[in-house]
């Protein structure tokens, strides 16, 4: 159980980190490097953990995180503070994650991992999976979903993002969200079960 003192401290840094970021966002568009260099530096773990969920390439990874902070930087300006800084980026990475996916699907460049191949999964029983060998499974069955499929699931069941947060992140409605949602777990459905895995109904 967390303390009410642990909690306190919690909210106290993340008001501080809000508090900080103000003040670095501003010393930025006066021409500070270093002021977005600590914003980077308060922000990169978070950004780094969110575009893993993208791509398992680390080049690519790579590239992918530098590219949030970039476009962040471009963008800047547009920062009204109406919510904290981490969420206005949280949203710059999920669309660059986003249009990296139908990228790669409209190059045919996805390394599309068949269902057969699934297989070494199969053979090993849930409960003597690893977690890593759960997420890798996970992520190459995502990888055979359209983008749109699979950024609404991680969104909701990898990330556990409410169907509110989804929306703001993703510009869809909520309406949307939801359509989308249960369209993609039907089809992520079919191919769990192609794969030879129990779906509880």
């Amino acid at each position: 159980m967390v303390s009410n003192s642990s909690n306190s401290w919690s909210v106290q840094k993340t008001a501080s980190n809000d508090q900080l970021d103000v003040g670095d966002i501003q010393e930025s568009l006066s021409g500070n490097g270093d002021a977005y260099a600590r914003i980077i530096e308060r922000h990169q773990s978070n950004v780094a953990a969110r575009m893993w969920r993208f791509t398992r390439d680390r080049s690519e990874h790579k590239e992918l995180v530098q590219e949030v902070f970039i476009q962040a930087y471009i963008s800047l300006a547009s920062y009204r503070g109406a919510a904290p800084f981490g969420h206005w980026l949280a949203r710059i990475s999920t669309n660059i994650g986003y249009k990296y996916w139908k990228q790669r699907s409209a190059d045919r460049a996805v390394n599309m991992v068949p269902v057969e191949d699934l297989d070494k999964f199969v053979s090993v029983e849930p409960e003597d999976m690893s977690p890593s060998e759960a997420a890798e499974m996970l992520h190459r069955l995502l990888e055979l979903l359209p983008p749109r499929d699979r950024l609404v699931l991680m969104l909701r069941y990898i990330e556990e993002r409410s169907i509110e947060e989804t929306a703001k992140l993703t510009g869809w409605t909520q309406s949307m969200v939801k359509v989308q949602a249960w369209r993609g777990r039907s089809k992520l459905r079919k191919l769990v079960e192609k794969a030879g895995l129990e779906v509880d109904r």
